[in-house]
């Protein structure tokens, strides 16, 4: 393994926690100390890095989610290790930080250690991606955000304009993207049309509210989690930095990450758009965002359905418009859904990895009225 700790800036600390608090248990980069990355688990990254800003955000080194992270209590059954491995300075320029994200989160990607980079602009979810690119695998990209951050590729990148710096990265690895949070008042019909045309998912705003269990299916079929906090209303951040009228509720915003981090296939996760500025509502539910996906992270089932299907109820269902069955499983341990999509061709080496795609019951449900659920129709539309 590469040594990592070249890229970081330990944390300053002399604080004294409660018995149970999670700064007690916490493998931090404190002074000369580089924890010793043994364990899987959960990494603490900070990347106050917001030069990409169209605003011109400065750069803001507070670690105040910190303070308040570890002031929390340690969750039931928390077998696993956190790390905070401390904060990775801005480079000369960003493409030093990006590389410097994409170097460490490669290293701890391949350990089992889920990155969970904090701070810095949404951009930055590029160096997240890219850190994938040497695993030689197919992966799907999930970000909560109130709008599509498309963007021109002729651009450059900046905080709202970054996914067609992904999309048309060479080589692309990117099996489907899925948006959580959207507002259509932010949204034009060309970038709708775009996405429909590549069938990815958009779960907008409105669904979620209605029933946040609807984002749950996405997050279980995840690789990259990308957060943009400005998804967030802005009563619920108090913090002038922001300006939503509408948006997640903060509530909401925690369930979303627990069910990101119970999710068997999720490897990395970033918290982008962070100002802090010592505003303690922000910083304290920034915490509370990583509590929560390392409480999912706790209670993962281990039940993706890769290999043997012998602890699973499998279901058949035939559908006269496709005339042929498409197959169930429902997992005897978690009692979670997935539906198998049957591979064309000779892709199915390339693509293994995305033949059980995640669902709810009722998708299920769906598919017995004679409907071809729309999660299999657009799995199959990307392959064929």
């Amino acid at each position: 393994m590469k040594d990592i700790s070249i890229y970081f800036q330990s944390i300053p600390s002399n604080e004294k926690y409660e018995e149970e608090m999670l700064g007690n248990s916490i493998r931090a980069n404190i002074g000369d100390k580089f924890p010793l990355l043994d364990d899987k688990g959960t990494a603490i990254i900070y990347v106050p890095e917001y030069r990409n800003h169209s605003k011109g955000i400065e750069n803001d080194f507070t670690n105040n989610f910190r303070n308040q992270f570890y002031k929390l209590y340690q969750g039931v059954n928390w077998s696993h290790t956190v790390y905070d491995l401390g904060t990775i300075v801005p480079g000369k320029e960003i493409k030093d930080t990006a590389y410097a994200i994409q170097t460490v989160c490669q290293e701890l990607i391949k350990k089992n250690i889920i990155p969970i980079i904090i701070g810095g602009t949404q951009d930055l979810t590029n160096a997240l991606y890219k850190s994938y690119e040497q695993l030689e695998q197919m992966v799907n990209l999930t970000s909560i955000d109130n709008q599509l951050d498309l963007g021109d590729i002729e651009n450059e990148v900046h905080h709202e304009g970054w996914l067609s710096h992904v999309l048309l990265h060479k080589p692309c690895f990117l099996f489907n993207y899925t948006n959580i949070g959207a507002q259509n008042h932010y949204i034009s019909n060309k970038t709708l049309d775009l996405f429909n045309e590549l069938y990815f998912d958009v779960c907008r705003l409105g669904e979620v509210s209605q029933s946040i269990q609807l984002a749950e299916p996405f997050m279980r079929n995840t690789d990259i989690l990308s957060m943009d906090l400005t998804s967030i209303r802005a009563s619920d951040l108090q913090n002038n930095n922001y300006s939503a009228p509408n948006g997640l509720f903060a509530n909401e915003a925690c369930q979303l990450t627990r069910y990101a981090g119970i999710s068997d296939k999720l490897s990395s996760f970033g918290i982008f758009n962070y100002y802090s500025n010592n505003h303690n509502v922000t910083d304290e539910l920034v915490a509370q965002l990583i509590w929560y996906f390392n409480e999912g992270y706790a209670h993962r089932k281990g039940d993706f359905p890769i290999g043997s299907k012998k602890s699973y109820t499998k279901f058949r269902v035939f559908l006269e418009e496709l005339n042929e069955e498409i197959v169930f499983y429902k997992s005897n341990k978690s009692g979670r859904w997935w539906i198998e999509v049957t591979y064309p061709g000779l892709k199915r080496s390339k693509f293994m990895r995305h033949q059980m795609i995640p669902c709810s019951y009722a998708t299920y449900e769906e598919s017995m009225k004679g409907e071809v659920p729309d999660l299999w129709w657009k799995t199959y539309q990307k392959l064929v």
